[in-house]
């Protein structure tokens, strides 16, 4: 029986949850390097405390889309995970903020990295059901524009979760500096307002999002209704199940893992470093004022230096905002160039636009300030780190490409009653060249790059440039125009 297409606010409704979950994840990004260092981590140990989101995603992903394949109840298949992932995580969100206040029990900085762990366990758990859940709900014709919606969702969430602390600190007026071992106010009510959007918009997902019965899935799938064996495998048997299924996975799936290697090298280098670096390059504040060291050797930091790394904080927020602006603009034309011009041409296309935003960092170094009007507010802020929005059309682009086209190349070549736990297994393409990132990526800054840390930018610029000329090898086996249709009117 043929799949019913669905309406386009309903194939919204599947997937609005993540603009939440997006949102707290973007204020992750934007905020965690600059809430450690505040916390007393050293600049090239930041990325070791970075490794604690890339493990979390490899372990529970594939649990969670296993668990969630075999799940039928009355809340649904994915929504139970989905929730209660999004609880968790807004949870985590609250009492990061504050490790200062549980010194008591373990040192913030300690306390600081735990929360990062939660949370970011947390997000896992929600996201891959959410992936999973438009694969079970959206017909294969309309499978790129699902996830193209789930795209635009998550970059407008990544904008608002972004530009907040900006938002409190200029509009607002909350101090973004905080004394040496706290965390920045403005940070601190971001974390509170994104942990509440996380709720509300996994909520409304849950409750508008109605799954198939278990029998209508079966018989849109081409499936045969499973039968309960009668003796429950053993761990090691279904640890068994699990490395045949990730020794056989599909070829698409292997090649992509290249592509993604390269991509999510890059990603985590920009996510864990933009802060140290435009501080040191456009802001001009030494190295040294990253050092835990030389910083406990001091009773207060100079106001100059706090302002002048708050102020960077806050535009590093800005400029990932104009990232995911740029991301969510293209995710709205990505699938008619992906039909025009081929996939896999736009995706290589998108991920070289990305590698050159990065590389054109180092072009942009003008201290002189600057007056701009944003809006409703008024800044002064170096010529350089204005100039930072240019690249960053190239990264939202990247950006767009990696959160879509991945997964509408990879759908197609997935067996329907293993899509969440392959989807899981996707996951460890993510997952373990961030680890790889964050085992090498603070080595080399400092002992190549000597703390600089623009230079491990343009690293990531180089990473994504290959990554751009991977997807050459990646064999798209559906026709784009048997998988891709687009509604009137989108």
């Amino acid at each position: 029986m043929k799949q019913p297409t669905l309406p386009f606010w309903q194939v919204w409704n599947v997937s609005f949850g993540f603009l939440g979950v997006q949102l707290g994840f973007a204020l992750q990004n934007a905020n965690v390097s600059r809430v450690l260092s505040d916390l007393g981590a050293d600049l090239h140990s930041l990325s070791l405390f970075w490794l604690a989101a890339p493990i979390m995603g490899l372990l529970v992903q594939p649990i969670v889309g296993a668990a969630s394949d075999r799940t039928w109840n009355r809340v649904g298949r994915r929504r139970p995970y989905i929730l209660g992932g999004a609880i968790a995580a807004a949870i985590g969100m609250l009492l990061m903020p504050n490790a200062s206040l549980f010194v008591a029990f373990m040192a913030p900085m300690l306390f600081g990295g735990i929360m990062l762990a939660l949370m970011d366990g947390a997000f896992n758990v929600t996201m891959q059901p959410f992936r999973a859940l438009v694969a079970d709900m959206v017909p294969d014709e309309q499978r790129t524009l699902g996830y193209s919606i789930q795209a635009l969702l998550i970059n407008i969430g990544a904008v608002i979760g972004s530009i907040l602390p900006f938002v409190l600190t200029n509009v607002i007026g909350l101090d973004n500096t905080a004394p040496k071992g706290e965390v920045a106010p403005t940070v601190t009510w971001a974390f509170y307002i994104g942990a509440s959007a996380l709720f509300v918009t996994v909520l409304w997902t849950v409750i508008r999002t109605k799954e198939y019965a278990p029998a209508d899935y079966n018989r849109y799938k081409g499936l045969t209704a499973a039968v309960a064996p009668s003796v429950k495998p053993s761990l090691g048997k279904r640890l068994a199940n699990f490395w045949k299924l990730f020794i056989n996975m599909p070829k698409t799936m292997r090649q992509l893992a290249i592509v993604q290697f390269f991509s999510w090298f890059s990603l985590f280098i920009m996510w864990v470093y933009t802060t140290p670096a435009i501080t040191q390059y456009i802001w001009g504040i030494e190295a040294k004022w990253f050092d835990s060291d030389y910083l406990h050797s001091l009773e207060t930091i100079p106001p100059e230096i706090a302002a002048a790394k708050g102020a960077a904080g806050d535009w590093v927020g800005i400029i990932f905002a104009a990232y995911s602006l740029f991301a969510a603009l293209f995710s709205i034309v990505l699938t008619r160039i992906a039909n025009r011009f081929g996939r896999k041409l736009t995706y290589s296309l998108s991920l070289l636009a990305g590698g050159l935003g990065y590389l054109s960092f180092i072009l942009f170094q003008n201290a002189e300030v600057v007056h701009v009007d944003l809006l409703v507010t008024q800044v002064d802020i170096p010529q350089g780190a204005l100039d930072l929005l240019i690249p960053m059309i190239g990264i939202g682009i990247a950006w767009a490409a990696i959160l879509a086209m991945p997964y509408a190349i990879l759908a197609g070549s997935l067996p329907a009653d293993k899509t969440g736990v392959y989807m899981g297994i996707f996951n460890f393409t993510i997952a373990a060249p961030q680890i790889v990132s964050g085992l090498v990526a603070g080595q080399i800054l400092k002992y190549v790059f000597h703390n600089e840390a623009i230079y491990i930018v343009m690293l990531a610029g180089a990473s994504m440039i290959l990554g751009a000329l991977s997807v050459y090898f990646v064999q798209d086996s559906a026709s784009n125009r048997d998988t891709i249709a687009v509604p009137q009117g989108h």
